[in-house]
């Protein structure tokens, strides 16, 4: 397995061989690179955004970046660094982000949301297009990626790096362009805003909290919040963030935070879509053909 967040790789070719066989005009080269970072691109966006829909659009943008900057690379740092703070600095500079336009902008208003969302019991099986539990499930995937959108879009990023993907303290000020006491203060600060909300609504943190997936799934679908038909997070995965990751659940010496970090770990690490075929058509482009003087 690749280890997309790591810094360490089990692969045979490194990036920076792919690198430059791709700038000598090797497409399948290019090809390589793309599909060993296209889904760690799109689960950071997907997290960012919420909507799968706008994640694919935001990686397919970076994508774009990445290879026309592919040049520019000067091996001063990791080339995942490199690529990282591209994408972080892409997500930065977006104008709009349309679930932070569409759903709650802090947790006052979200853990509000909550309890104005009535109670119920789950729909009976048989009206489902799917088992039940798999509902619950893409409820609490739903709550806890609304969870990273009461962050502020920089404090979002930090603790996506650091909390869920596990990216040293060191590479995160990196890629993100501020200092290592910078990037401690900004991640300890989003976890505790996660974990605070998390310790006083979440019925996964406690059980005697106000908020049960379970309860609050027949309100979700009646809301067309969560549609059976379509789910967008329990979908299309095969990993979960644990295993992508070299990070161990033992290791995390918080009680605090390992409760809810071990919820975020649990979440799907989902297969973005191929981005392959669309790479073809690009370097089928004379823009392109410039740039990599593809045969």
């Amino acid at each position: 397995m690749y280890y997309q967040y790591s810094e360490k790789t089990d692969e045979k070719i490194k990036d920076e061989d792919l690198i430059k066989s791709a700038l000598d005009g090797n497409k399948h080269s290019l090809e390589e690179l793309i599909k060993r970072h296209q889904n760690w691109i799109y689960n950071l966006s997907l997290r960012m955004v919420f909507y799968p829909d706008d994640a694919k659009d935001i990686t397919q943008e970076v994508l774009i970046k990445i290879i026309t900057k592919l040049g520019t690379f000067e091996g001063k740092s990791s080339f995942k660094t490199w690529l990282y703070r591209i994408v972080i600095n892409h997500i930065r500079d977006l104008k709009q982000i349309r679930g932070e336009k569409n759903h709650y902008s802090d947790f006052k208003n979200y853990a509000s949301g909550i309890d104005k969302t009535p109670d119920n019991e789950l729909p009976d099986r048989n009206s489902l297009p799917v088992d039940s539990d798999i509902i619950v499930e893409e409820v609490k995937l739903t709550c806890m990626y609304g969870m990273l959108l009461c962050l502020n879009r920089e404090s979002r990023l930090v603790f996506i790096l650091g909390s869920i993907f596990d990216i040293p303290n060191k590479t995160g000020a990196e890629i993100m362009e501020i200092s290592c006491d910078n990037y401690r203060q900004k991640l300890s600060r989003a976890r505790k805003e996660i974990y605070n909300f998390m310790n006083e609504k979440c019925g996964l943190i406690h059980s005697g909290n106000s908020c049960l997936c379970s309860r609050k799934a027949k309100a979700l679908i009646d809301s067309e919040e969560i549609n059976p038909q379509k789910l967008n997070f329990n979908v299309n995965y095969t990993y979960r963030v644990k295993h992508v990751i070299e990070k161990k659940l033992s290791d995390l010496n918080s009680f605090v935070d390992e409760k809810c970090e071990k919820l975020f770990l649990e979440h799907p690490y989902q297969n973005s879509p191929d981005f392959i075929m669309y790479l073809r058509g690009l370097l089928n482009t004379n823009e392109f053909k410039e740039i990599f003087n593809f045969n």
